[in-house]
């Protein structure tokens, strides 16, 4: 058993493809805007993204605890702060020795970003 995917969910469907797509760079694998969901290669996992039902609303614009991995953090950062991402935490060098800082999406949702290294990777 592996995990081939994880869902976050999100108000806004195109916004949320510019922002995965054309900020991060994650290859679209398929858009399915009648049934409100897209679905991203991001390495061995898929992402992917489904817009938020009266039941789901709760999970909009929260921690997903999702991490990426960057191998130079520094110029990710610079990348990404020219492309308008926010940033909830900038790059930081951690206590346990990681280094790692934290983006938004539009619609709130957080995830990880972690540069990768010989000693983490």
């Amino acid at each position: 058993m592996r995990i081939s995917y994880v869902n976050v969910f999100v108000n806004d469907l195109p916004g949320a493809i510019a922002f995965y797509r054309d900020k991060l760079g994650l290859p679209l694998q398929f858009s399915s805007p009648e049934h409100g969901y897209a679905s991203f290669s991001a390495g061995g996992i898929r992402l992917g993204v489904a817009v938020a039902g009266a039941e789901q609303a709760q999970l909009v614009g929260r921690h997903s605890g999702i991490g990426f991995d960057v191998p130079d953090l520094e110029a990710e950062h610079a990348r990404l702060s020219g492309l308008g991402v926010r940033f909830t935490m900038p790059p930081t060098q951690q206590p346990w020795g990681g280094f790692m800082a934290m983006i938004s999406d539009a619609d709130g949702n957080v995830f990880y970003l972690d540069q990768v290294s010989a000693a983490h990777g």
